[in-house]
């Protein structure tokens, strides 16, 4: 599907999201799927969960779209939806799962990379960070399985999670229409459309959460764009080499905080994947409010990322370069906030 096509489509996907939501917000209503506020909480009053299914729900349809209409003879973004819509939906599967029950972090983590092998066994050239093929199969199952946990990780206060992915995803599939890869840019362009749809419900103060359903599938839907992403430029060495690198930048601001707190955290002898609240952006939150954060996130990501990732993505600048130039400040802000460390 062109991106002009998917244009047209994005704003079809961006009502049957914020319609899905609404469904959603009463659903979690009727079977009591609420977010009661706790020691660990970032929230102070309780609130439905689980409206995130809707984007995915959206994004589903978007993608379906794409493989019907996919007249291109390119086969990356055929492979790219399909490993969407079966290792995604296991992510979003066993998310729903534990938005009305809790489900063992081992299971979870088995799922997560059942669906991380898929996608990397799909991938037509899988030699990421110029390492060899088995060993650079391993970093970007690594990578995916990563993703999905920081982004549930990362999804703790009003509008974050939903902002981050509209700006990380519209980038994108930016960079890549600005490159004449319109194939490339219709999936990221249609989940945008998707989140924007769910952002009405959740910008602060939220009336419905996003879930595990989907912050798990957000992150293994970023994470997938990054390592199906071809080459923007036919100066640029082969895929996935600068194009990796640029959507690692436009998540910076995730992994990074993600990253520092789960390494601090692990230092301290802390259980890593019991639920807390000692991320920067969690700190800095308590401090200054929901939207301050949720705004100051943005103004980095365009004023900072975003040309970082241009110029990385375009080969004017060098991953060795960019990516330490990106990542300094943000992993300096994450130390300044004491992320991973319990203040309270």
């Amino acid at each position: 599907m062109p991106v002009s096509e998917a244009c047209l489509l994005a704003p079809l996907i961006t009502l049957l999201a914020f319609i899905l939501t609404a469904a959603m917000r009463a659903y979690a209503h009727s079977h009591q799927l609420i977010d009661v506020p706790g020691a660990r909480s970032s929230h102070t009053a309780p609130t439905p969960r689980g409206g995130g299914l809707a984007i995915v729900v959206s994004f589903f349809f978007a993608l379906i779209a794409l493989l019907v209409h996919g007249d291109a003879p390119v086969p990356g973004p055929w492979n790219l939806s399909l490993a969407l819509i079966c290792g995604g939906g296991l992510v979003a599967g066993i998310g729903l799962i534990d938005d009305h029950g809790h489900v063992a972090a081992h299971w979870r983590l088995l799922v997560h990379l059942i669906a991380a092998v898929g996608v990397v066994a799909s991938l037509e050239s899988p030699q990421v960070f110029s390492l060899p093929t088995a060993l650079g199969m391993v970093v970007e199952v690594v990578f995916l399985v990563w993703m999905v946990n920081l982004y549930n990780f990362m999804d703790g206060i009003d509008g974050l999670a939903s902002l981050e992915a509209i700006f990380v995803c519209g980038a994108g599939a930016l960079l890549f229409a600005i490159s004449d890869n319109s194939a490339a840019a219709a999936a990221p362009l249609l989940l945008t459309a998707a989140v924007i749809g769910f952002l009405f419900w959740n910008w602060p103060r939220a009336r419905i959460f996003m879930g595990d359903a989907c912050s798990g599938f957000l992150g293994f839907a970023i994470g997938s764009f990054a390592l199906f992403s071809p080459p923007w430029s036919p100066l640029l060495p082969p895929p996935p080499w600068q194009p990796l690198w640029a959507w690692v930048i436009l998540a910076a601001v995730f992994i990074g905080d993600a990253s520092f707190t789960l390494l601090r955290r692990a230092l301290a002898g802390e259980r890593i994947y019991e639920a807390h609240r000692d991320h920067a952006y969690q700190h800095a939150a308590r401090r200054w409010g929901h939207v301050r954060v949720t705004l100051a996130v943005c103004a980095i990501n365009l004023c900072w990322l975003w040309p970082l990732a241009m110029a990385t993505g375009s080969g004017m600048l060098a991953p060795l370069i960019a990516v330490p130039l990106a990542y300094a400040p943000l992993l300096a802000l994450a130390a300044w906030q004491r992320a991973g460390k319990r203040i309270d």
